[in-house]
């Protein structure tokens, strides 16, 4: 991307977006900062731009409200350049198991609103001929695990449609890029006890989505590599012997 370029975050609140949307700021990109919490955009939206100059403008979005999502792409005041989905709900595993409502929840939030919002974009960013989808998914959703099986299982729905998105647009000039950032220290995880090592802040997450639009193009980033290592580890596990694990 370059100055004068225009980025989207879907989710723009949150850790991950917040500080991606001023690393692309600070190189001249237009922010469209989304999101269902007006008064937070605003505040994050006026730092941004405070802080580099960047135009910043706010679009209150609920993906949950998916009647609603093709006013929010008409309404945008441009079709942006590259879009960031960052968009997610961990939810409470053993909440999702008896309450059927949360289990709704997690799976519309990671699933069912981003998938459709993006093939919106998807369907416009072909009819121009260029454009960018970038969307954060999980090493959650390579492994079904006991311990957030109902995020893993919507997480790995996100990144199918992402991969099978890709192979359909794979010889056009639309590029669309599967980001696994493994643990991330945010507020969504501030109760976890997160392994040092295997964990990335925010604007690690950030840089390494600013890389892979801007500087070197991958179709799936994990933001730290040793994750890839260790989920195709966790795949190679017999079933047998993986089910009587607890991970």
């Amino acid at each position: 991307m370059v100055k004068g370029e225009s980025l989207l975050v879907l989710g723009g609140t949150s850790d991950i977006g917040r500080a991606s949307a001023l690393r692309f700021a600070k190189e001249g990109v237009q922010i469209l900062l989304a999101g269902r919490d007006l008064g937070a955009l605003q505040r994050d939206g006026q730092d941004i731009g405070a802080r580099t100059g960047a135009k910043v403008s706010l679009h209150q979005l609920d993906i949950l409200d998916t009647e609603g999502l093709e006013a929010f792409v008409r309404d945008l005041p441009v079709l942006p350049d590259t879009i960031l989905c960052v968009i997610g709900l961990l939810g409470e595993q053993p909440r999702a198991e008896i309450e059927t409502a949360h289990a709704i929840s997690i799976i519309r939030s990671n699933f069912e609103g981003p998938t459709l919002l993006l093939s919106l974009f998807a369907e416009r960013f072909l009819a121009r001929g260029t454009g960018t989808i970038v969307a954060v998914s999980s090493v959650a959703g390579e492994r079904g695990r006991a311990s957030n099986y109902f995020y893993g299982a919507s997480k790995a729905g996100l990144t199918a449609f992402i991969s099978g998105l890709r192979n359909r647009l794979g010889k056009t000039k639309v590029r669309v890029i599967t980001v696994k950032p493994g643990f991330v220290r945010t507020r969504m995880t501030k109760d976890m006890n997160l392994p040092g090592l295997l964990t990335a802040e925010p604007e690690q997450v950030a840089q390494a989505i600013f890389n892979a639009v801007t500087v070197r193009f991958r179709d799936v980033i994990y933001v730290k590599p040793i994750w890839k290592v260790i989920m195709i580890i966790i795949k190679l596990i017999p079933e047998p012997v993986f089910k009587k694990l607890r991970i």
